[in-house]
């Protein structure tokens, strides 16, 4: 498993993560037989929200949190080997977003009682709050900070700018950005190529500008959420009628490399420079495995901008 710079920061993180959105269904032997998948892949990174598993029939907030720690029960010396991450700010009664002091202290505790643990690794601003007073952050995460109970903070779907905003008042370093990004949902990689194409959808800045290129500027880390998603909805683009040639190159890499075209997905990702981090959202064990050997296939420039090209992106 390859490892990238975690922001900042000086730990060494995996470039493939696991997502336990999905495992409020799920019993104590399949979310353990999905843990050891990914550890035995080289995972060591798990990521939540507290919003995981509100809508569950008998859920409610941080249900995933609590199922994770239900069915694992770490020992503190295990604990210590993983990062946990989770993320907070959208309600869902009304639907919205909430980043004040309150919510962003009350949320990170609960979390921290659902995993069973006295600290996170890393707490995410999950959407951006259009009400955010960037003072009410900065309280909430000094207060985190100071009485132990996080270790990193970053954001999640934030523009350039909107960090910038954050950054006005809050002292710690964003050290990720987790966005949506797969091979054919990558405007904010393909944008920079076709900058100032008219003729071109990919021309449209969608991300404020340049996002990829700040967070590497200011070493962020972006985390790259729906990896195999065809778009913002609608499915996984493998075996697509709405892809032939894409799913055609994705089964002539597998075959060259000698994976699965899930482990080349993740391999087109992998392979940006910015090092990012891929979070599969899979509960299937032998996915995660697949998946995560793509972690440091070596595509070269041709084959990744063939990618790019195969799924629809313009290369001027």
């Amino acid at each position: 498993m390859k490892t990238v710079p975690f922001g900042s920061t000086d730990l060494l993180v995996p470039n493939v993560i696991a997502g336990m959105m999905r495992i409020a269904g799920d019993t104590d032997e399949q979310i353990r037989a999905l843990y050891t998948a990914s550890r035995e892949a080289g995972i060591d990174f798990f990521d939540h929200a507290d919003l995981y598993g509100f809508n569950h029939p008998g859920g409610g907030y941080h249900l995933c949190e609590r199922r994770f720690a239900e069915a694992l029960q770490l020992a503190s010396s295990e604990r210590g080997q993983i990062n946990l991450q989770t993320k907070t700010g959208i309600v869902d009664d009304p639907w919205g977003y909430d980043q004040s002091y309150e919510h962003i202290v009350s949320s990170a505790e609960e979390s921290l009682k659902a995993l069973r643990t006295d600290y996170l690794d890393v707490l995410l601003l999950h959407r951006p709050d259009a009400l955010v007073e960037p003072e009410e952050v900065a309280r909430a995460f000094d207060h985190l900070e100071s009485s132990g109970k996080v270790r990193s903070f970053g954001v999640s779907n934030h523009t350039p700018r909107q960090i910038d905003l954050l950054k006005t008042a809050v002292r710690q370093p964003i050290v990720a950005n987790q966005m949506q990004l797969s091979i054919t949902h990558s405007t904010i990689i393909a944008q920079g190529l076709s900058s100032n194409m008219t003729s071109h959808d990919d021309s449209i800045t969608r991300d404020g500008g340049g996002l990829v290129d700040y967070a590497r500027i200011n070493k962020i880390t972006l985390q790259a959420w729906s990896p195999f998603q065809r778009g913002f909805q609608g499915g996984v683009f493998f075996g697509s009628p709405d892809y032939p040639e894409l799913n055609a190159e994705l089964d002539r890499l597998a075959v060259k490399y000698g994976v699965t075209p899930t482990a080349i997905a993740v391999a087109w990702i992998a392979r940006h420079p910015a090092g990012m981090q891929v979070v599969l959202g899979t509960t299937t064990p032998q996915r995660v495995t697949d998946a995560a050997q793509g972690s440091d296939i070596p595509l070269t420039r041709g084959e990744w901008y063939g990618l790019l090209q195969a799924a629809g992106h313009n290369v001027p």
